[in-house]
């Protein structure tokens, strides 16, 4: 039996007077989500367990059947898992972002925590300039994808920078950075590199992109994580395109496939990611697809955009695979990691609703999937208990 694991990267959402009170999940055009829930079992996961940040991090480790509690030490060092960086024990690993704030004071705001979405091929050449400008016997710049890179501390995790708290960018969009500026302010050093990023990204001659200033956030010691097959008894891979979600796939021993022409974004390469899928299928039994676009579109404050992302994940997604598979013997999984409300434009912790269909699945009845229909379902309080509870369920262990 094939399973399959599709996540619509924050999905789930709140209610919208825009939308006629509907939720963006009640708005979009789900005809395959929709049958899934009504054939399965609906429910609810927690994935963010008390008292943890609700990144993505954090939820997708959850989903993928480890506890954040137990093994999560930062998204930097998640990251750094899916470049295979060489670190010692006691690194410190930030995730970098390239971001554009008005004005790096006291009475500054957070205007866009990506840069305008900045093109890999144009901050790849920022983040080597400040390796090149920057980077010393402490500090190492790796670029990323996006405006998502990596910043090492050597040692770092030994100092009191391992206890700072930096508002990931995302969470404080077109708000006052102040508190975070105070926390940089307490490492002289970080404090030092923050502002000579600053002036080199100030120069004309190096960058005109909107990025005007480096982010470090989320910063922790080297990702330990047990194997994926020997814990579950699956062959899988993940199928992505934030390294975030391949950090988390090679840090649990997976297979990690990368499919051309992803971007994060709305307009990603669907199709490539569907046929990377049925041909990992075709020698091995688990795959997890995650598509970033809702959240993205989520933290843009966009219902029109973030409906359509919904609404390609299912068309572009769902129903391509439930084609191809259609006469193979096939469990789904299909969730999202977190909320991403269009009111906050950042992730919340509420319970994210998930669809179990396959052998054993009661069928819901319900007329859609929605936030709503699955609170009428199961409740699963430990949401890193999900997969380990469809597994068994579905006769698979």
């Amino acid at each position: 039996m094939k399973l399959l694991y599709l996540i619509a990267d924050g999905m789930g959402g709140w209610p919208l007077d825009e939308l006629g009170g509907q939720t963006t999940m009640e708005a979009a055009v789900t005809p395959n989500m929709d049958e899934l829930a009504a054939t399965g079992t609906v429910g609810l996961a927690q994935t963010v367990p008390e008292g943890m940040a609700p990144g993505s991090d954090v939820a997708n480790m959850a989903l993928l059947g480890f506890d954040p509690a137990t093994y999560h030490t930062g998204r930097g060092p998640i990251e750094a898992a899916a470049q295979g960086l060489e670190l010692g024990p006691d690194d410190l690993v930030w995730r970098l972002n390239l971001v554009t704030v008005s004005k790096l004071t006291i009475d500054g705001v957070m205007r866009d925590y990506s840069s305008g979405h900045i093109a890999s091929e144009i901050s790849r050449p920022l983040v080597e300039k400040l390796q090149e400008k920057l980077g010393n016997e402490t500090y190492t710049f790796y670029p990323g994808i996006q405006y998502r890179h990596l910043l090492v501390q050597k040692d770092g995790a030994l100092t009191d920078d391992a206890g700072l708290f930096i508002n990931p960018p995302h969470d404080i969009t077109d708000k006052p950075i102040k508190l975070d500026l105070r926390a940089f302010s307490r490492s002289p050093n970080l404090w030092d590199l923050l502002f000579e990023a600053r002036d080199l990204l100030a120069d004309r001659s190096v960058n005109r992109s909107a990025a005007n200033s480096i982010w470090p956030w989320g910063q922790g010691r080297p990702l330990n994580l047990p194997n994926f097959k020997e814990t579950f008894g699956l062959d899988g891979a993940v199928i992505s395109a934030v390294d975030l979600i391949k950090g988390l796939g090679f840090a649990s021993g997976m297979t990690v496939v990368d499919v051309p022409g992803v971007t994060g974004l709305l307009d990603t390469n669907y199709e490539g990611k569907v046929d990377a899928a049925l041909n990992f299928l075709k020698d091995h039994d688990f795959v997890f697809v995650h598509l970033e676009g809702p959240d993205e579109c989520g933290h843009g404050g966009s219902a029109r955009d973030k409906v359509e992302a919904i609404s390609r994940f299912d068309a572009r997604i769902v129903a391509p695979l439930r084609e191809a598979l259609k006469d193979e013997e096939t469990a789904w999984i299909v969730t999202c990691d977190h909320f991403t409300p269009i009111k906050e434009k950042t992730h919340t912790t509420d319970p994210v609703p998930f669809v179990l269909n396959g052998p054993g699945c009661a069928s819901s009845g319900v007329d859609g999937f929605s936030e709503k229909n699955a609170a009428s379902g199961l409740k699963l309080e430990k949401g890193h208990e999900l997969l380990a509870h469809a597994l068994k369920t579905f006769g698979m262990k």
